[in-house]
């Protein structure tokens, strides 16, 4: 099965409600929710009060991460809004199981993120822990970089490493996320596709139901071509 997320912080923040309301009819199954501090990476985004409002005008469950130092400070300062998951990368937190613990307690799911230069030694202890790993297949904070393409060897030994494990997280993926980036990670057995200005909120003609509509035929395609049960 593969989910779709938009990532709002994408979307056009003067027009938020016409394009939630566009995200719901496309039935995409996630928002996912970029929150900066300026210290863990060089940009800002996605205050409690915007995701408060947001959250206020759809259904559409909240997938918010964490690209901040400190996550604890802001697991607390994000959890009132009742998301489905939290990451938080494990670069920049001082007690993982702690943070984890934390989310967990609050009733919300909790994700361990990775960005594309750190190995995936650092999340393997983790693993059982955590229904979800968020692989970031580009540096967090800026949206239009390039897909860095050394992140499917690490899906590659990340998969290896989960085939031994009794229970296995979901794999997430964000950072130019198109038609051409998409087969590889269906390939590596990706689960949720964090969609962006790249496959979702461009200037090509078409409706978000339609792009939305383009990508589940393009996961449909490459999971046949895999000799996989139709989706």
């Amino acid at each position: 099965m593969h989910t779709i997320a938009a990532s709002i912080m994408c979307a056009n923040q003067l027009n938020l409600s016409s394009e939630l309301q566009g995200l719901e009819k496309a039935k995409v199954e996630l928002l996912h929710c970029d929150v900066m501090d300026g210290v863990f990476v060089n940009n800002l985004a996605m205050g409690p009060y915007v995701l408060e409002q947001i959250k206020a005008g759809t259904s559409i469950p909240l997938d918010i991460h964490l690209a901040t130092e400190t996550p604890a400070k802001y697991i607390d300062m994000y959890a009132g809004l009742d998301p489905e998951y939290i990451s938080f990368h494990v670069e920049a937190s001082d007690n993982i199981e702690r943070d984890i613990y934390t989310i967990q307690e609050k009733g919300i799911k909790p994700a361990l993120a990775l960005s594309p230069e750190s190995p995936i030694e650092m999340i393997i202890p983790f693993l059982e822990k955590v229904p979800m790993i968020l692989m970031m297949t580009v540096n967090p904070g800026f949206a239009g970089q390039k897909f860095n393409q050394r992140v499917l060897d690490k899906l590659d030994a990340l998969n290896k490493v989960m085939a031994t494990l009794e229970k296995k997280p979901l794999i997430e993926v964000d950072g130019n996320i198109n038609q051409h980036t998409i087969p590889p990670l269906v390939e590596r057995e990706a689960n949720i596709f964090v969609l962006g200005t790249s496959a979702l909120f461009n200037s090509e003609q078409g409706t978000f139901a339609e792009k939305v509509n383009n990508v589940r035929e393009l996961f449909n395609r490459n999971h046949k071509s895999l000799g996989l049960v139709d989706l």
